[in-house]
């Protein structure tokens, strides 16, 4: 039976190995997402400034990380010219998955960290946010979520971590061996023709650009400058529902629908981007992705606006808008990767690199990008204090709340109040996000004719890198 399973695992197409690797960040990253803030806030206790000071360092290392990384891996690439040596995709791709097979378990590790008090609260905060940042995990872990009771959902981040460790050791071994595999017959080709080459030694080497040139480079690339606009944005949106899904149940509806129902919600608005982006990828390739964007901005402006003058009594129609907001705006996130790849081609046709410097393209917008992950629980924390004086870092926070209002008023009918906020919150968030997306990507050119040019120029830029060969 074990032969068989093992049988079966080395005949798996490379498509589903790949996919299983984010399947197993996905199971530890989006419990993450969901109960951090939660944890920290109502089972450790951590205090408010402590909690501002993790997420400020959390920023700029969470901002740095992916930038310096790509910068390490690819800066081979920026140079236009470089005689002599030539880096083959198998080459690199091996790289990468040797990095992955060693930092993949030591990401599943550090998942761990979270759930365990072993430090001061606001110390360990910092410590695990820095260390580390499956849909069906988020289905599970909100019948074993219990903040009076954390044991089991302590043993159920156990069990998934080891799911994810050994799933990374699986697939990168697999994904190895398959590369290896597949790209010895090239490498042999590769070689044999860099002995054709006529006056190998006469190419002109130039100098790698340093980090500072590449940075001027991408200071005048328009398109990149309005893509991380919108997309910081949308980075803040996504992190922004994710990390107050808890609450908006809570408030909104906890007194109107059960926990399975609250548990499917949960569940459902991480699978149902997934599946979305099937019918999405279809729509891109006939309509293109900008306008398959666009549209989401319009639609999820359009639902805000609706919801809004519906008001928070309507449950079934808060059910479905708290489930499709989070739906369709992960759904854009998970789209924004393929803009980022034509960005990387504009990227090597304007600078005509000799090799597109991908990694570092994508480091560079999460760079920009990724204060939206701290800046969605600060200020949308703060949001809600100032309006409700509801004070998450208070060890009774309605307290506030009732003092702040006349003392004849009891706590049970200030909870409106709070209620009210929530809403306010749920739907204001997502429409001045959509107005200032459309504003940005209005001025996004990279789609239509100019991506069409430029798509060409890849091409003609890639053809014309092929070695000479000699007349035989």
């Amino acid at each position: 039976m074990g032969l068989r399973l093992l049988a079966c695992l080395f005949h798996l197409p490379t498509a589903v190995i790949y996919g299983s690797l984010s399947l197993f960040v996905s199971i530890l990253h989006n419990v993450f997402l969901l109960y951090y803030v939660d944890t920290f806030v109502s089972v450790y206790k951590i205090d408010k400034l402590s909690f501002w000071i993790g997420e400020t360092v959390f920023l700029i290392w969470n901002s740095l990380n992916d930038p310096l990384f790509g910068w390490l891996s690819d800066r081979v690439f920026l140079s236009t010219q470089q005689a002599g040596a030539e880096i083959s995709s198998p080459e690199v791709v091996l790289k990468r998955l040797r990095a992955l097979s060693h930092n993949g378990p030591l990401f599943a590790i550090s998942f761990l960290a979270f759930w365990v008090a072993w430090a001061h609260p606001g110390l360990q905060f910092l410590l695990c946010l820095c260390i580390a940042i499956g849909s069906l995990s988020v289905f599970m872990s909100y019948a074993v979520w219990n903040k009076e009771d954390f044991f089991s959902f302590r043993i159920f981040c156990v069990l998934l971590a080891l799911c994810s460790i050994v799933g990374f050791t699986l697939s990168t071994q697999l994904l190895r061996q398959r590369f290896q595999a597949d790209g010895k017959a090239k490498w042999d080709q590769e070689s044999t023709l860099k002995e054709l080459y006529i006056e190998k030694h006469s190419v002109p080497q130039e100098k790698r650009i340093t980090l500072a040139e590449y940075l001027q480079q991408l200071s005048r690339h328009r398109n990149f400058l309005w893509f991380v606009c919108m997309n910081l944005i949308q980075v803040f949106h996504c992190h922004f529902n994710s990390n107050f899904f808890p609450l908006f149940l809570e408030h909104l509806l906890s007194d109107q629908i059960s926990v399975s129902t609250g548990s499917f919600l949960l569940g459902v608005s991480y699978i149902a981007p997934h599946l979305n982006n099937l019918y999405f990828l279809s729509l891109c390739r006939r309509c293109g992705v900008y306008a398959v964007v666009r549209g989401l901005f319009f639609l999820k402006l359009a639902l805000s606006v609706v919801m809004l003058l519906a008001g928070p009594d309507q449950v079934y129609l808060l059910c479905i808008f708290i489930a499709s907001n989070r739906v369709f705006t992960e759904g854009t996130c998970k789209l924004l990767n393929l803009v980022v790849t034509d960005l990387v081609d504009e990227d090597l046709v304007l600078n005509r690199r000799k090799q597109a410097a991908s990694a570092l393209l994508f480091g560079m917008v999460a760079l920009v990008t990724k204060p939206g992950q701290t800046f969605a629980p600060l200020i949308g924390t703060w949001l809600l204090c100032a309006y409700t004086g509801y004070d998450i870092f208070q060890r009774n926070p309605l307290n506030n709340v009732v003092s702040a209002q006349p003392k004849l008023e009891s706590a049970a009918a200030l909870e409106p109040t709070l209620r009210q906020g929530c809403f306010y919150l749920l739907v204001f968030v997502p429409i001045t996000c959509a107005l200032l997306q459309l504003l940005s990507w209005s001025q996004f050119s990279l789609h239509g004719k100019r991506l069409q040019m430029v798509k060409a120029q890849r091409q003609s830029l890639t053809q014309g890198q092929a070695p000479d060969i000699k007349t035989i």
